[in-house]
């Protein structure tokens, strides 16, 4: 039994595996982070969805479990060059306008969110955008359209070295 004992100690603390067994891949750790939790209300032209977040005007697809944006091996988003994490979002403007992105992170310092979002969608509808995360954190997301305007927050988690690299900022 001490042996035992013993044997799990050493695991725990330096992080070995069993023999067999893979040791499980290094996350950011789950920081304290309030995230925004959907409240199925789209925009006037938007489809109802228990996993929205919106006010009427503005809504986003926050489909995430628990509020978690998961960058991980063989998973969704991209890894891009200087290390920022990027993933898609689904956008309803239920208002007329250009879409604008800004964000910061709560947790620690760290360099603005920066958005990727591309043309051709109209004024008025979906927007597909890919927000651009610098680091792993906890994140407040605004969007703009006009007068307009909707704020969320996610926790941004990236899993060993991530989901595959990628040169752009996403589609």
């Amino acid at each position: 039994m001490r042996f035992n004992i013993c044997f799990v100690l050493g695991l725990l603390i330096t992080g070995g595996s069993v023999k067999g067994q893979d040791p499980v891949p290094s996350a950011t750790p789950l920081i304290p982070c309030d995230v925004t939790v959907p409240n199925g209300r789209n925009t006037s032209v938007g489809q109802p969805s228990r996993e929205v977040h919106g006010n009427g005007m503005l809504s986003v697809w926050l489909g995430w479990p628990d509020g978690t944006v998961v960058f991980k091996p063989g998973g969704v988003g991209f890894v891009l060059p200087d290390g920022s994490l990027s993933m898609k979002f689904g956008w309803q403007r239920g208002v007329r306008g250009a879409l604008m992105i800004d964000g910061h992170r709560l947790d620690a310092v760290s360099p603005p969110l920066r958005a990727n979002i591309p043309r051709g969608y109209g004024d008025i509808g979906f927007q597909s955008t890919a927000l651009i995360f610098p680091t792993p954190g906890c994140w407040e997301v605004t969007g703009h359209v006009g007068d307009a305007s909707l704020t969320f927050v996610t926790r941004v988690v990236k899993i060993g070295e991530g989901p595959v690299s990628r040169k752009l900022g996403g589609d």
